[in-house]
């Protein structure tokens, strides 16, 4: 497995990535705001203020290194737990809020991000990944195209045919199989027979390797990598990034159901804002009264983007209609006239 930082913080000179100290900053804030914009989501859902929500606590790391490895260029083909990747490449926060509060409009992202809305349905969005990848091929363009999904998706078809197609054309995709160890309520060792998932790129003839998902720097080089393989017209790559959920599956689920608190107290002691903290720290870029401003002002900032997505205009019964196709066809049209006949009637009674 490829690691960089050992759960103490340590760091091993010779694998590590040239990456300036502003970069690092970045990382580490980013992957603290996605702790407390995450936590902040769990209270918003438990007090009726959101919908269901599927909590990534452990996995920033997983998510905050290859952000930091993608030009802008690039695309994110993600899967619902991704939280990190996505506030690091840009995505305002209070979008996020809004998506998960129900409102559509927090899947429009500002204009040319390139970044496909949340996927779902397990591993569907992993053919759509190879299929952005093989347009940008065809054009000529130097993109690459970074695809999540979890460990329980590599069990479905789509995984097989994604990755079977990408490996036939050569499509500029990184695959990061975030294997948090837990499908739902199915663990690891039941989802596949395979030693690892990162071997099963070589049945679709490409490089695929296992990476501490917990130390943002290994994944950070990794996806590097990969990337500069995708660019360079070397194909795809499969990175198994082995991390840890340690919430909920989503709001809707109860983990303690099915896992022990052995299990959880272990991962606790590997995690990953803990160690890259150590490592900043160890580099002279960082102390306690920077971590206690840094706090402070995340706070602040997560508050004002609920107030933000709470204060967002509601949708309307319309806009179920309207949004549906670029131009409503007659039967909408019929549909949406009486629909708000009746409703414009039940509120006169």
């Amino acid at each position: 497995m490829l690691r960089i930082l050992d759960v103490d913080g340590n760091v091993n000179r010779e694998l590590e990535p040239e990456i300036d100290d502003s970069t690092l900053l970045r990382m580490y804030r980013n992957m603290s705001l996605t702790r407390i914009a995450d936590d902040k989501a769990v209270k918003l859902q438990r007090q009726g203020r959101l919908g269901a929500y599927p909590p990534s606590k452990g996995q920033e790391a997983s998510q905050t290194g290859p952000a930091a490895a993608m030009d802008k260029e690039d695309w994110t083909v993600w899967a619902f737990r991704e939280l990190g990747n996505l506030l690091y490449r840009g995505i305002p926060l209070s979008t996020l809020y809004l998506y998960w509060m129900g409102n559509e409009e927090g899947s429009k992202f500002p204009d040319g991000m390139r970044i496909t809305p949340s996927a779902v349905p397990v591993g569907s969005q992993v053919p759509h990944a190879v299929g952005i990848a093989y347009a940008a091929k065809v054009r000529k363009e130097r993109s690459a195209v970074v695809c999540y999904f979890g460990d329980g998706a590599t069990s479905e078809g789509e995984f097989h045919e994604g990755m079977n197609f990408a490996g036939v054309l050569r499509t500029p995709n990184v695959f990061i199989c975030q294997n948090n160890q837990w499908a739902i309520s199915v663990p690891r060792t039941r989802q596949t027979a395979s030693r690892t998932i990162a071997q099963k790129a070589l049945a679709y003839g490409f490089p695929g390797i296992l990476v501490d998902g917990n130390d943002a720097l290994a994944m950070f080089a990794a996806t590097k990598e990969a990337l500069d393989r995708a660019r360079n017209g070397e194909g795809p790559t499969l990175i198994e990034s082995y991390t840890y959920r340690m919430g909920d599956h989503t709001t809707s689920d109860d983990a303690t159901r099915y896992r022990l608190e052995k299990e959880i107290a272990e991962w606790a002691l590997k995690d990953p804002l803990k160690r890259f903290r150590r490592y900043i720290e160890e580099r002279g870029i960082w102390n306690e009264v920077k971590e206690r401003e840094m706090q402070d002002g995340i706070a602040s900032f997560v508050e004002a983007e609920v107030k933000k997505a709470e204060g967002h205009p509601r949708p309307t019964l319309e806009d179920v209609f309207r949004y549906t196709y670029a131009e409503m066809t007659d039967d909408l049209k019929e549909q949406m006239e009486a629909l708000s006949k009746a409703a414009h009637g039940r509120s006169e009674e």
